[in-house]
């Protein structure tokens, strides 16, 4: 419900604070007085799109704020949004508060704040929806959605839970037909990934690569391309060691021997020659390997054929598979395990059942909710169409229809709302009325019987009075009064009729600021000054004693 609302410097508004009751709330005034530019107020602060002459001139910006009690639909929005429910006065403890603020610059550039907090022009559309409906308005009523007219049919039909159990049925069927595609292309994926590995494991297997083989044959390689120079390089350096006329054996002898002559002049030599000894024994053990490698190496060119044929076969390998040489054998055996892998298949046959299953249990509800539906519309369809009746939309008739849909969340059909002007008129889907006036007196018929079904706590009426009075306005007075026992309620109106009927009354003056410009005022009236409004309204300028006696009368008898 709507608590208060704050206007800054907004079109003909130079500042007003106004805060708000439960029950109908009517707003009257001379036209051009500026009633509308409360319902602007309240559209422009719940995300409708403006230009920037909403600023009042000479003013730098404009700024609206409306603080609002909320249910539990725009509480949940508030916490999935990330605004926190603040507090407030004027609403029942239980009730979460919201404050909506938004200011629109001369240069066109727009801010919007939810609870303090940044909100986006999307955001407070969204809110608003939940918060406030506005019938007369065509671009703001929910009447016009047909989401929100299957809202309103099950509703009204009592069908929530059996739509909220086809909508139920319906997500576990498209899990279940998921499932089962999903299953369908990995089948397939698996198939050409196994063709892939069992051409690349029957290739290695082939070439049957062991842990370890690279290194120990590439040292073989090479030693076996490099043998001519190994058998020249080791005899060479055995002639230079044992085997040679100066060889460094011989040479070490003759230091041996001159020093074993001279250790007996001093004995400080005793270690030189020992150091010197062993070095003559290190030389002769070297000799004796080189002499033992030259006896047992020859070069091998067959073997060399071999190893270099087993070397570029490893090499080809790992470029056509991508990995070093060395680590063919651990692809090979990691090759064998995804094709091991791969051929635990699910079981798609099963998936397929189960999802035939939720399928044919989707459509046992959605055929039942569809019987529902059927008979609710010709239920609401009669109700509202008696309601027009009375609303002088005399011989007019209401038709819900349902039109057959793909299977949805909703069901098996889609809702439309059809109006006909007369009884023998064709019904017209209800957003192509061309009528402001009566689309919003069908608007009223459909609140009123459907008060319930609207999950929106505040609703506000403009153009309910155009093309009636007399007793007909008499009835929209009572009707709306009736809906502000279950809803707040506000309504524009010229109709002293419906005036008369409101739990609240708030008359709209438009004066003059001392250069002239024209400004809005509002005034919440109540005794003798009400029935002053409500005079002016059966009579004009002239107020008579006359016309305050009617005026009286008439705000007695509601």
């Amino acid at each position: 419900m709507l608590l208060a609302l704050s206007i800054r410097d907004f079109v003909i508004v130079e500042h007003l604070d106004l805060e708000f009751a439960a029950g109908f709330t009517v707003l009257t005034g001379e036209t051009g007085a500026g009633k509308s530019i409360l319902i602007d107020a309240l559209q422009f602060v719940l995300g409708e799109r403006t230009g920037a002459d909403t600023v009042r001139e000479g003013a730098a910006r404009a700024e609206v704020a409306a603080e609002f009690s909320c249910g539990a639909a725009a509480r949940d929005w508030l916490l999935e949004s990330g605004f926190e429910a603040g507090g407030g006065t004027g609403a029942p403890a239980s009730a979460a508060q919201v404050l909506i603020r938004r200011t629109l610059e001369t240069g066109g550039r727009s801010r919007g704040f939810v609870n303090g907090s940044p909100a986006t022009l999307g955001q407070l559309r969204a809110l608003g929806e939940l918060l406030l409906d506005v019938h007369g308005q065509h671009e703001h009523q929910l009447l016009l959605r047909p989401a929100a007219q299957q809202q309103l049919l099950d509703t009204h039909g009592g069908l929530q839970d059996m739509a909220r159990a086809v909508a139920a049925a319906f997500a576990g069927w498209r899990a279940a037909r998921r499932a089962a595609q999903d299953a369908e292309t990995a089948q397939a994926d698996r198939a050409a990934q196994a063709e892939q590995l069992r051409l690349r494991a029957d290739d290695l297997e082939a070439l049957a690569p062991v842990a370890g083989e690279w290194e120990s044959i590439e040292a073989e390689q090479r030693r076996l391309a490099h043998g001519a120079a190994l058998q020249e390089g080791t005899r060479a350096a055995l002639d230079e060691i044992a085997e040679g006329d100066e060889a460094l054996a011989t040479r070490l002898g003759r230091v041996q021997s001159r020093l074993a002559a001279l250790r007996g002049f001093d004995p400080r030599l005793a270690g030189i020659l020992e150091a010197v000894g062993s070095a003559q024994i290190q030389l002769e053990e070297a000799g004796r390997e080189l002499q033992h490698y030259l006896d047992h190496s020859e070069i091998d060119g067959p073997r060399l054929a071999q190893v270099e044929e087993r070397v570029a076969a490893l090499h080809a390998a790992g470029r056509k598979w991508r990995c070093a040489p060395a680590e063919l054998a651990g692809l090979l055996a990691s090759t064998r395990s995804d094709l091991e892998r791969l051929a635990q298949d699910q079981d798609l046959a099963a998936l397929h059942a189960a999802a035939a299953r939720a399928e044919a249990g989707y459509r046992e509800q959605a055929l039942a909710l569809s019987q529902a539906r059927a008979l609710a519309a010709r239920t609401m369809g009669q109700e509202v169409t008696r309601a027009m009746q009375d609303l002088a939309m005399s011989g007019g008739r209401f038709e819900v229809r349902l039109l057959a849909a793909e299977a949805s969340a909703t069901g098996l059909e889609r809702t439309e709302f059809l109006v006909s002007g007369h009884d023998a008129g064709t019904a017209r889907p209800l957003a192509k009325v061309a009528s402001g006036g009566e689309l919003s007196r069908i608007g009223l018929a459909i609140a009123v019987i459907a008060a319930t079904a609207n999950p929106v706590s505040t609703l506000i009426f403009d153009e309910v009075d155009s093309g009636i009075g007399g007793q007909v306005a008499a009835t929209v007075g009572r009707l709306l009064r009736e809906l502000g026992r279950s809803r707040q309620v506000f309504c524009v109106t010229h109709l002293p009729q419906v005036a008369s009927c409101g739990d609240q009354h708030i008359a709209v003056r438009k004066s003059a600021l001392a250069g002239g410009q024209p400004v809005s005022r509002t005034e919440v009236l109540g005794g003798n000054a009400r029935v002053q409004e409500i005079a002016r309204m059966l009579g004009g300028a002239q107020i008579t004693a006359l016309t305050q006696k009617h005026a009286r009368e008439m705000l007695a008898g509601t």
